[in-house]
């Protein structure tokens, strides 16, 4: 009944970065930053016998400083980047090696050895590239550049985020989650972000509609749930929406809207003021904000979930990997978050 398009703008980049990984404890360490001139000075320096308690014999190929050719980004900078991307996997170590000019003015080719620490002798390659503005990279995607790539995103939501939520009321912590009542996979999301809710209580948990384009059966499940949530709150607002998912797979053009208001009503809410409010040209207003939210934040489609600007695809990454990047992403902005045990059979 719907089209459904994948959000992937930043999920793709951070796919051909080969950002997820599995395994790793909680709070993961990325490894020191070293210069390519520095390295090679260290090798120059250092005895030639490991001593007793010698760090693993680093698995990448020798840098060569004809690699670098531009002047910017910094292998500094680089590394702080890849810290924020794949910092919470303490598995995985990589080695800047190469920081290139291209023949596009400005544009900069990254090249990034990578391997994961159980994994012996398996080294993989990735590149991006920078844009001439220093602030985005490319590589299947476009995504902030730079030591803090999410600040901004996370700057915009903590201001303009208000839709229903639940769990604490500081938006230090902030999980938005981007939905379509009438979709599959966010019913499926909606399963783990609400598993999320419980099990991370210091994270404040947002719901921003998303609805499919160009479905009027979406935008009405939308704004059917923006009347329910002036009408009775926000707790009502997830009554109505677990209901409404719970429902989601037999639905049929003719049954939608009677589906929709037995929602309406299971959550406390009228149903026949319930769809007078559905039609006052405010709601559809209402959830066209939320709609220009997600554009702004460059989310594409439902579902995504929104981590303290870190765009995560939340049906595409496990679990127990979730967990990590969420307290990992906590981490990086200076939050102490205490993860409950996982209580579900969720992978």
């Amino acid at each position: 009944m719907l089209r459904y398009v994948e959000s992937m703008k930043e999920m793709v980049c951070m796919a051909v970065l080969a950002m997820v990984g599995a395994g790793a404890p909680v709070l993961a360490q990325a490894p020191p930053v070293v210069s390519p001139a520095t390295a090679e000075a260290q090798q120059a320096t250092e005895p030639q016998a490991p001593a007793p308690h010698a760090a693993p014999v680093d698995p990448f190929p020798p840098i060569s400083l004809k690699n670098f050719t531009a002047d910017s980004p910094t292998t500094a900078e680089v590394n702080a980047f890849l810290k924020q991307v794949w910092g919470f996997d303490a598995n995985r170590v990589w080695s800047v090696a190469a920081i290139q000019k291209t023949a596009a003015p400005g544009v900069v080719r990254v090249v990034v050895y990578a391997a994961d620490k159980t994994q012996s002798g398996k080294v993989s390659q990735s590149e991006f590239f920078i844009t001439p503005d220093g602030k985005h990279a490319i590589a299947g995607g476009v995504v902030d550049f730079g030591a803090k790539p999410f600040a901004a995103r996370r700057a915009l939501l903590q201001e303009q985020a208000n839709g229903p939520a639940e769990d604490s009321a500081s938006k230090d912590l902030l999980l938005v989650e981007f939905s379509d009542l009438l979709n599959a996979r966010s019913k499926e999301a909606q399963e783990t972000i609400n598993h999320l809710a419980k099990e991370i209580p210091q994270a404040r948990v947002v719901f921003e509609n998303l609805p499919a384009d160009g479905s009027i059966y979406a935008l009405h499940a939308a704004e059917v749930g923006v009347c329910v949530r002036k009408a009775k709150g926000d707790a009502a607002f997830f009554t109505y929406v677990d209901e409404v998912f719970a429902k989601q797979a037999g639905l049929t053009p003719a049954t939608v809207e009677p589906a929709l208001n037995a929602a309406a009503a299971v959550a406390g809410a009228d149903p026949k003021a319930i769809e007078a409010c559905a039609a006052l040209p405010a709601t559809k207003a209402d959830v066209e904000a939320s709609v220009a939210l997600a554009k702004a934040a460059d989310v594409d489609a439902a579902p995504a979930l929104v981590v303290n600007g870190r765009i995560i695809s939340p049906t595409a990454v496990p679990y127990e990997t979730l967990k990590r990047i969420i307290a990992y992403q906590a981490q990086l902005d200076g939050l102490n978050v205490q993860v409950q045990p996982t209580l579900t059979t969720l992978k």
